[in-house]
């Protein structure tokens, strides 16, 4: 089946007595309009989103579909991540310096505590600002992303 739309959230009243299927996705894969995906119960569904999905990207609890009494619904995986917990004079240093490298950056749980896609040199440069780094696998909840979207570009 191939989807075109997100149709609502899986806590909407009009899905309210139907069965899961969990989709699988990365979290770099939610700003994409096309993808082939196997469901958790080994249904195939192919995804060819408007582009609302550019700016906005799907999260967790979007449903993409229907089948029957089965709903198809979007289940963001946990990554490797930086926590960065940073003291208020820090904080425009962190988000100037992850802003510099086009990562995506989210809010933690406070407005002192960032999330950011591991990679080496961007620990090693929020160590060497002063931030209190972590690294552990986070499921990124972007509603609270500080960056606009997680889309590349070049100079």
């Amino acid at each position: 089946m191939i989807y075109e739309k997100i149709l609502g959230k899986v806590s909407d009243k009009e899905f309210s007595n139907m069965d899961i299927d969990y989709v699988d996705f990365d979290w770099h894969e939610i700003y994409k309009k096309l993808h082939k995906k196997t469901s958790r119960n080994k249904v195939d569904i192919a995804l060819k989103l408007d582009d609302y999905v550019l700016s906005h990207g799907m999260r967790d609890g979007d449903v993409l579909g229907t089948e029957g009494n089965t709903v198809f619904v979007v289940n963001i995986l946990p990554c490797e991540a930086i926590v960065i917990k940073a003291e208020a004079y820090l904080v425009p240093k962190v988000c100037y310096e992850i802003g510099n490298k086009h990562a995506a950056l989210l809010y933690g749980e406070s407005h002192e505590e960032f999330v950011t896609p591991y990679n080496e040199p961007t620990k090693l440069l929020m160590e060497k600002i002063g931030a209190k780094v972590e690294v552990k696998a986070v499921k990124l909840n972007f509603d609270h992303s500080i960056s606009s979207t997680v889309s590349s570009h070049t100079h």
